[in-house]
């Protein structure tokens, strides 16, 4: 895909780092087949690295290459956060799981008055990545490329778990594996929202909070409605919920939840960073996904999430 070609896209909505896809693209991308070809960021052209997105330093990227078993992965950007460090890991996932912390350099600026990051980059049990190329003007949507893109950044693991920058972890990660999706046999766990059940509700309580200009969560769900998004009703069932807390992402890596992540990034790309708004509508990703496979990501009680994070 030229860079030409890309840049006459951007009515399209979305960025250069997504590739613009077209609205033909976008519903062609839920049309899920066993060899599809899907827009989920880094889209390469000459005056951008963004393959290199998240380090030009090549330590930081064979680190992740070698990290084969289970990440922990999070994010500070624009210094919103402070740093935490997780508790009550064993010995075991000391040794064989990956923790990787993504800061933007004003957040390494802040951390340096505080705290020392050795010669090895690493911060406690994190490893600290330092974004040098920044792909949006703001931090959260910056923020959702390791949140929602992690099998791109780490190839070779088998599970995540993402937390927002804002918490910290305080069970090991075999625990909250075993809890969350070997002992229900899933592949994809998300806590719900702890209030909403609706996305118009939380479209309506994002505006109220000034988490977004009005004006795009208007376009946003209007696009939606077209599309067949209704309010969240007991016809749903057995899904409970629309609406996603989403700071905690717990998820094998095999291809229907990377697609599921892709298409989810797609959606934060083309309209809002507030991802809650896209996860799980009847127009969106987790509906499209699932009238065309007999796959859904489970959704577990609020409660349950602050249990092994705080």
């Amino acid at each position: 895909m030229s860079e030409k070609n890309l840049v006459s896209k951007e009515s399209n909505g979305g960025s250069l780092f997504g590739g613009y896809p077209s609205l033909e693209e976008h519903n062609k991308s839920y049309d899920i087949k066993d060899l599809m070809t899907v827009h989920c960021g880094y889209v390469h052209t000459s005056h951008m690295l963004l393959t290199c997105f998240l380090s030009s330093d090549e330590s930081d990227r064979s680190e992740m290459r070698q990290c084969q078993r289970t990440v922990v992965a999070s994010a500070i950007f624009g210094n919103y956060d402070i740093l935490q460090q997780p508790e009550n890991i064993s010995d075991f996932s000391k040794d064989t799981v990956c923790f990787f912390m993504f800061l933007d350099e004003e957040t390494e600026a802040a951390l340096k008055n505080s705290t020392t990051i050795d010669h090895t980059r690493r911060i406690g049990l994190w490893h600290v990545v330092v974004v040098r190329n920044l792909l949006y003007s703001g931090a959260r949507r910056n923020a959702k490329v390791p949140k929602l893109l992690l099998h791109r950044l780490f190839p070779n693991v088998r599970c995540s778990i993402w937390i927002d920058g804002k918490l910290k972890l305080v069970r090991d990660l075999n625990q909250i594996l075993e809890r969350f999706l070997w002992r229900k046999n899933v592949s994809f766990a998300i806590s719900r929202h702890y209030r909403c059940f609706d996305v118009f509700e939380e479209a309506e309580a994002n505006k109220a909070g000034g988490k977004y200009d009005n004006a795009s969560i208007d376009y946003q769900l209007e696009f939606y409605k077209r599309e067949g998004l209704t309010h969240y009703s007991s016809a749903k069932l057995p899904i409970t919920t629309d609406v996603p807390e989403g700071c905690v992402i717990i998820r094998e890596h095999i291809p229907i939840t990377n697609l599921f992540t892709c298409l989810w990034f797609n959606e934060v790309d083309r309209f809002t960073s507030r991802d809650q708004l896209t996860f799980n509508t009847d127009c969106t990703v987790g509906d499209k996904i699932r009238s065309r496979v007999n796959w859904t990501a489970d959704m577990f009680l609020d409660c349950e999430r602050r249990d092994f994070v705080v």
